[in-house]
């Protein structure tokens, strides 16, 4: 397993596991089950879940596969922008343990920019990472201008991560805002790193995959692995692409692949407005 490395120093898995849209049909619960228990046996313990999947349907499921193995997994959740006061945020953060069954959740995020002030969901976190609830804290969705506001404020110099919209397709970040996230040492944590499997029927990434001799999933995962400071966290309900998306850290590469994919899925000319899903 390839490591990004925290603020903090901490190291944590460059490839984990999202659970968008998990714990939501009961048809496919003991499957995926199987999977999250399946991302721990192969060293993707980081599983990034939130209250708003399912209102807490992820949360509890994965509770229920993590049961007895609490300590292997590094949780990540996040709360509702409008959960994110001072009470509110503490209060959501409970509700999120006790769906996890667990007493701290190692990363805890703002999901968006809602009308909450930073300073109170800043003071929030503190207060929840003194009491040993959450173990780090950071955002989502957050673009430069909120990143520069948000780091004046007490509190916001301490955020792990932020996690973007970024794949071979989203590729806005780059401009701005990537390069002030390097400078500061924050990772991102990149989600839906398979456009939603959009990608995977992509003619340009299937040619390109099928000369590298990888899936195209494979090759959309390996072009975010090889960069040192992004964290890819695909979802997936299935252990079978489970193991795929795990084969892509096989691949490592080169300098003329890269270049190809520069090619095919242009890097960003000037700044663009953040994209989110």
């Amino acid at each position: 397993m390839k490591h990004v490395t925290l603020p903090s120093g901490e190291l944590v898995p460059a490839l984990g596991l999202g659970t968008w849209r998990m714990g939501e049909d009961a048809a496919l619960r003991a499957e995926e089950s199987a999977t999250i228990r399946a991302s721990l046996d192969l060293g993707m313990s980081l599983i990034d879940t939130a209250e708003m999947y399912g209102e807490g349907l992820a949360e509890s499921l994965i509770g229920e596969a993590i049961a007895g193995r609490r300590d292997q997994a590094f949780l990540v959740s996040k709360v509702y922008p409008h959960n994110a006061s001072r009470k509110g945020a503490i209060a959501a953060c409970e509700r999120s343990l006790g769906r996890l069954r667990t007493d701290r959740i190692d990363l805890y995020l703002l999901h968006w920019r809602g009308s909450i002030a930073f300073a109170e969901t800043m003071e929030a976190f503190e207060a929840l990472q003194r009491s040993g609830k959450i173990r780090h804290y950071g955002v989502s969705n957050l673009d430069l201008d909120d990143m520069q506001e948000l780091s004046d404020v007490p509190g916001g110099e301490k955020v792990a991560v932020n996690q973007l919209l970024y794949n071979l397709t989203r590729r806005g970040i780059e401009f701005d805002l990537l390069p002030w996230l390097r400078e500061r040492r924050i990772p991102v944590m990149a989600y839906s790193p398979i456009e939603q499997a959009r990608l995977l029927r992509n003619r340009k990434l299937e040619q390109f995959a099928r000369q590298a001799g990888m899936m195209p999933a494979q090759a959309a995962l390996a072009w975010l692995l090889v960069q040192p400071d992004v964290i890819v966290i695909p979802k997936t309900s299935s252990r079978e692409r489970l193991r795929e998306n795990f084969a892509a850290l096989e691949y490592s590469l080169d300098v003329e692949q890269l270049a190809e994919l520069d090619r095919l899925f242009p890097p960003p000319k000037r700044a663009q407005p953040l994209e989110m899903l």
